[in-house]
């Protein structure tokens, strides 16, 4: 095969994975955008907020990771995994005594009598809902991170193969049209001529 032909055949095989990776690196930063737009709306809709710093219960040692979002609006998937994992979890674990909601479930449902035990369920119901509702939305919200990330290896992997693309069409005008790819020879060999 001429290296000439050779360069060619390359330079515009990574040309097209370079509009490929353009075009995957463009969609993957609309999915970013849409993700990280509807995490951020659907979450400020539902108006819930940080307590303030000076809330008594962010002393305590197991509210030490809410304290970073103290007072502010929970508005992106990182929030609402702090929220969910630190803050709802905690006041579930006073209220059922450390105790899960199927746990208390199945004790109610064998105590159908026990008004206490039935408000201990349907507010560790409310509220492990709630927290599944808000880890929801911090894996989408982790979802549209690692999409972003990866538009910018596809722009950048792009560009290395425009660039390299590029060079191999430049480089396939200065070889000389009659060299093959790997016999380190230009053309046929010359025949000598006896005089």
């Amino acid at each position: 095969m001429k290296r000439r032909t050779f360069d060619v055949l390359t330079s515009i095989v990574g040309l097209g994975l370079a509009v490929l990776l353009v075009t995957a690196g463009g969609l993957m930063t609309w999915a970013h955008n849409f993700v990280q737009d509807e995490v951020h709306n659907q979450l400020a809709a539902q108006k819930i907020y940080f307590p303030p710093s000076n809330d008594p219960q962010l002393k305590d040692p197991a509210f030490a990771t809410v304290r970073q979002y103290a007072g502010q609006q929970l508005t992106t998937g990182a929030q609402a995994e702090v929220y969910a994992d630190h803050y709802i979890a905690n006041h579930l674990k006073a209220i059922g005594g450390g105790q899960t909601y199927a746990q208390l479930s199945a004790k109610a449902l064998a105590n159908p009598n026990d008004s206490k035990l039935q408000g201990q369920v349907a507010t560790m119901f409310k509220g492990e809902t709630l927290r599944g509702l808000l880890l929801n939305a911090y894996a989408f919200g982790k979802m549209g991170s690692i999409a972003g990330i990866a538009a910018i290896v596809a722009f950048v992997g792009a560009g290395v193969l425009a660039l390299l693309g590029g060079l191999g069409l430049w480089h396939s005008r200065r070889v000389p049209a009659a060299k093959e790819l790997l016999s380190g020879r230009h053309g046929a060999p010359e025949v000598e001529r006896i005089p």
